[in-house]
């Protein structure tokens, strides 16, 4: 143990003149742990709901997504070059478009996707997501009408109560592609009958997308070739953005390739910010506690003033006497963080273990409040509140530092 941490450990195991001093110490330590507990319980709550609606979209979407017009040999050799690289996990083929959807005066914009239940399902969550119905009539072959009715098709949840609709109804399919006809031309028109409720969690989803057969929806939108792309799941979630500029360059310019990350720029972006903002708000509490060690030190220094001249006297260098002031300050702000990093983890599993908060579940699809800590943050919450006690010592240190020993021992 260095000279200067044995005599900042001794200043802050002896009792000092008067009650002030004690007190303003006591209020710095509970203001940096106050400070870190907030930061850990606000950005773990944070995380929890990030990773939430990452869940929800990675159920509906593919990590990676290629985009390009595919015949039966082009979508056999992708599939091929997809299997040979060693981070795929499974790939599926699908079909989409833009399309407009009726039922009784009722009209939507909506996302029409085709999709071969066996393959797609190895790809995302859709075989676990309805609600009602089930996949089992959805066919990746076009199907041909039958007993007077369309293709089966599912639609998202929210989708279908906007448009009123109920299994075994019809809706219209509407694509905003031209077909030429002896009256000219018109937009192409498709029954589907509703076979299912589809419900990812993610509002967004569930309120714009429909699911029909690869060969039917492929039929409808006019795509010769029989596929749109090719949805990939790959082993780790966390690959998705290298991949996809791997598989980019390989492919080359005749092909789109997109990680969900990609698809979804915008929202993920908003959340990075969000919690980015949040931290440096949260953290003014600990910079407020970290500013009271200050003050604190700074009484310190002038109790201490008579100690410090004689222990100039004895040999110390400033150097030394600023060293003791930046590991007093140094102690208590880590005797905060400490404290703090326990209390936040405590409060975490008590909001995540027990029903807190409740949310309405028919708003916000869960009913707790979703709790995940992720080291990084713990790194950075603790590192921060470390920085700022130090800073916060900086001018106690240099001043006690300047004081000169013989009127420190005559005047102290």
């Amino acid at each position: 143990m260095s000279f200067e941490l044995f005599v900042a450990l001794r200043y802050l195991r002896t009792r000092r003149k008067g009650l002030f001093t004690v007190i303003t110490t006591a209020i710095g330590v509970a203001g940096v742990a106050t400070g870190v507990a907030a930061l850990i319980c606000v950005l773990s709550v944070m995380n929890g709901f990030q990773a939430d609606i990452q869940r929800k979209i990675i159920g509906a979407q593919a990590h990676v997504n290629v985009y390009g017009d595919l015949d039966a040999k082009q979508l056999a050799k992708l599939k091929d070059a997809l299997a040979k690289r060693p981070e795929v996990a499974a790939s599926a083929p699908f079909s989409v478009g833009q399309a407009i959807v009726t039922y009784h005066g009722r009209t939507l914009g909506v996302v029409l996707k085709g999709i071969d239940p066996k393959q797609s399902f190895s790809v995302n969550a859709l075989g676990q997501s309805l609600s009602a119905g089930d996949w089992k009539k959805i066919s990746a072959e076009k199907m041909k009408p039958k007993d007077g009715f369309g293709p089966p098709c599912v639609l998202g949840e929210e989708l279908a109560k906007s448009l009123g609709v109920w299994i075994g109804e019809e809706v219209v399919f509407i694509s905003p592609q031209e077909v030429g006809t002896s009256f000219g031309l018109v937009p192409r028109m498709k029954k589907f009958r509703v076979a299912g409720l589809l419900r990812t969690g993610y509002y967004e989803y569930d309120s714009a997308t429909a699911y029909a057969g690869m060969g039917d929806v492929s039929d409808f939108l006019g795509v010769k070739s029989g596929a749109s792309g090719m949805e990939v799941r790959l082993k780790d979630l966390r690959d998705a953005d290298d991949v996809a500029r791997a598989l980019q360059r390989e492919l080359g310019f005749e092909y789109s390739v997109r990680s969900f990350h990609q698809l979804n720029r915008t929202l993920f972006a908003a959340l990075k910010l969000e919690k980015y903002v949040m931290f440096l708000i949260v953290t003014l509490i600990t910079m407020v506690a970290a500013f009271n060690i200050g003050s604190n030190l700074i009484l310190l220094g002038t109790e201490k003033l008579r100690d410090i001249g004689l222990l100039m006297a004895m040999g110390a260098s400033p150097k030394s006497i600023r060293r003791i002031f930046l590991w007093e300050g140094l102690l208590i702000g880590g005797f905060g963080v400490a404290a703090g990093t326990v209390l936040g983890l405590v409060l975490c599993w008590v909001i995540w273990r027990y029903p807190i908060v409740e949310l309405p579940a028919d708003i916000y699809y869960l009913s707790r409040v979703p709790v995940e800590v992720e080291l990084s943050d713990l790194a950075a919450i603790v590192g921060s509140g470390l920085i700022l006690s130090l800073i916060a010592t900086l001018y106690p240190a240099a001043k006690a530092a300047k004081a000169n020993p013989v009127e420190a021992i005559h005047y102290g």
